[in-house]
């Protein structure tokens, strides 16, 4: 399979997202969306906010996640904390990265906002490939996330 085709992809998400609000319902849907879209996706899933500075595991899709994760802890924490994208070309020279997998060797976290601008969680992409990820997909990305949950 090709590296993902974002224009097809937000298109398709638009159409199945259209008037839908329940955040678990919109995330089960991407992550689904996007696992399927792209061969360099490994993991794809949420991590919810569910109390100050704490995240728990929410749709994904892939082998199973780690189920609480601090805002302290880790790529999902350091997104979630500083509320800005972190691409992460080799997860072991990231300080304090958290294995939750150990085939995990590259992944971007996106920070999840709702039309409010509050942080509902983050979006965690994980590849067993090195430097899978780039700009173009934090771009891609992040108006996907923007379209589906601010609007």
């Amino acid at each position: 399979m090709a590296v993902v085709d974002y224009d097809y992809l937000a298109k398709v998400i638009e159409s199945l997202t259209h008037g839908e609000t329940d955040e678990v319902a919109l995330m089960a849907t991407l992550a689904c969306e996007l696992h399927h879209s792209d061969d360099r996706f490994d993991w794809t899933g949420f991590y919810r906010v569910v109390e100050p500075n704490l995240l728990k595991i929410g749709p994904y899709q892939g082998g199973h996640g780690c189920l609480v994760i601090p805002f302290d802890k880790g790529v999902c924490g350091a997104a979630a904390k500083t509320q800005t994208t972190q691409l992460v070309d080799d997860v072991e020279v990231f300080s304090g990265h958290i294995a939750c997998s150990s085939t995990t060797k590259s992944e971007i976290v996106l920070p999840v906002f709702d039309k409010n601008k509050k942080l509902i969680g983050v979006l965690d992409i994980d590849s067993n490939q090195p430097a899978a990820f780039n700009k173009n997909d934090q771009h891609a990305l992040e108006a996907i996330l923007k379209s589906v949950f601010e609007a």
